[in-house]
Order: structure tokens, then C-alpha cells, then sequence
């Protein structure tokens, strides 16, 4: 897909996607499912933690998955083959550009377009590959919703070294609150984008620990290395920052997280 996956393709992020998968399923996937039988691509499979709930929550379907990562593309066959064994997924190695013409019914991208550099030629892509009638559903995050206590400005810089290097890599880690543009402009009909919002605090400790520790922190903690060889923090300020991101994990702490999801038809 032309780009550098700023989060590095490790234990560590596979860790990461399973929990934020698991966490999030019902907020990301709710409202999604596709009849039996219809053709889906998902475009930007990764690891296969969104995969293995599109097969469980859409049993019957005729999935293609792909993806421009082997590596990732052998851990999403083993995790379906152990969470998902009666589901049949064609699984192919090819960046989205480079998808033959063929056609679906329905297209599912989530955390894709964050990365890209040219998110519109993606969509046009994706669009041609739609039947008539056929739906593309978008899922991404924007870091700049991220509203934490208590607030801290180190724990703020490190959250920004994350947004700084993902445009640098090519990406954008703001493109959640412009999905409902990026649809309309590729062409797309009946765009519809809606906030799905997370909201953690001690009361919901299952938030706590599945998103505010393991994915969002964790995904922070990704860019470490990078943060610091760019000179974008020290050492001793990349790490007063996650103590300080930490302490909205504790008691007395909360953090909030917006994700937008848009459907757009052809």
C-alpha cells in the first residue's frame, strides 16, 4: 500500500490488534452483517482480528481477504483456523491498488486508511470493485479525540510523537473526522458516518485494561524506538510521559476515545 506501518509488524502490535479486537468487537461491529451468500472483500486484513468477527458475525458468506503483508496474512489463516475453523476465506497477498477487477457485494476496511498515504485513490479503487447497490463499510480512529485525566502535557508530547511519525510514515492518524469528505469525494452514495465512543474509568475495568492499556497505550508505546532516534523526545521525557499516559489507566483516572464508522453505496 506505499507506506510504512509506523506501528512495526511485531508480537508486541499483534498483541495489540487481538486485544483492541476483542475489546471493541460490539462497538465496531454492530450493525454489520452481511446475508449468506453475498461476495465481501476485506481490504486491509492484517493480522485477522476483524476477520475472525466478520466470519462469526456473517456465517455463510464468500469472504476474500487480503492483505501486503505475508507475515500478517499467515498469523490471520491461524487465528480463523483456531477461533472460526467452519469458516472458508480466500486469503490473498496483494496490495489494495493492485486488486484484479472483480466484484463485490460488499467491502469492509477497518484501520486501513489511516496508513495510506492517498486514501481517495484507495477508495475510487475499492469503489469500481462494487456491485451495483453495493456497500463499503469504513472503521477508523482519530487520536485527536483522545480526552484523558488527569491531563498531562508530557503524556499529550508522547501521544503527538505518534500522530508526527504517522505522517511522516505517509498515514494520517486523524482521518476519523474526515471519512464522511473522503466517501462523498470518491463517489460513494447515502454516506453515512456515526462516532462510536469509548469511555473507561475505574467502574469499567474490563475498558480499562482491554483499551486504554493494551490498545491505546500500547499503540503510544509502539513508536518509542522511533520518537526517540527522531529526536522528537528524550529518553527520560518519553518515559515520564507513558508514566503519566499510565496514570489514566489507575484509580482516578479515565480517558475517552472516539472511532468513526462510515458506510457509503454504490
Amino acid at each position: 500500500m506505499g507506506t510504512d506501518y509506523v506501528h512495526g509488524y511485531t508480537p508486541a502490535e499483534t498483541r495489540r490488534l487481538t486485544d483492541q479486537a476483542g475489546t471493541l468487537a460490539d462497538l465496531l461491529h454492530s450493525g454489520t452483517a452481511y446475508p449468506p451468500g453475498s461476495r465481501v472483500l476485506e481490504a486491509g486484513c492484517g493480522v485477522g482480528a476483524q476477520t475472525v468477527q466478520l466470519v462469526t458475525r456473517s456465517p455463510g458468506i464468500s469472504l476474500v481477504s487480503v492483505d501486503v503483508s505475508e507475515d500478517s496474512l499467515a498469523q490471520a489463516k491461524a487465528r480463523v483456523a483456531a477461533h472460526a475453523p467452519e469458516a472458508t476465506v480466500d486469503w490473498r497477498h496483494v496490495d489494495l491498488h493492485d486488486l484484479p477487477d472483480e466484484q463485490f457485494d460488499h467491502i469492509f476496511v477497518c484501520f486501513v486508511l489511516e496508513h495510506l498515504p492517498d486514501p481517495h485513490h484507495a477508495l475510487l479503487k475499492l469503489r469500481s470493485l462494487l456491485n451495483p447497490g453495493g456497500t463499503i463499510t469504513v472503521i477508523e480512529g482519530d487520536h485527536g479525540s483522545a480526552i484523558y485525566h488527569p491531563r498531562s502535557s508530557q503524556a499529550q508530547a508522547a501521544v503527538d510523537c505518534l500522530v508526527d511519525l504517522q505522517a511522516e510514515a505517509g498515514g494520517d492518524s486523524l482521518i476519523g473526522r474526515r471519512l464522511q469528505p473522503l466517501l462523498e469525494q470518491a463517489g460513494y452514495d447515502d454516506v453515512h458516518v456515526e462516532p462510536r465512543t469509548v469511555y473507561a474509568d475505574q467502574t469499567l475495568p474490563h475498558l480499562v485494561d482491554g483499551f486504554t492499556r493494551k490498545t491505546f497505550i500500547a499503540m503510544v508505546e509502539s513508536v518509542r524506538d522511533r520518537a526517540i532516534a527522531a529526536g522528537l523526545r528524550t529518553k527520560a521525557e518519553w518515559d515520564a510521559g507513558i508514566r503519566d499516559l499510565e496514570l489514566t489507566a489507575g484509580p482516578g483516572g479515565t480517558f475517552h476515545y472516539t472511532f468513526f464508522k462510515g458506510v457509503g453505496r454504490t
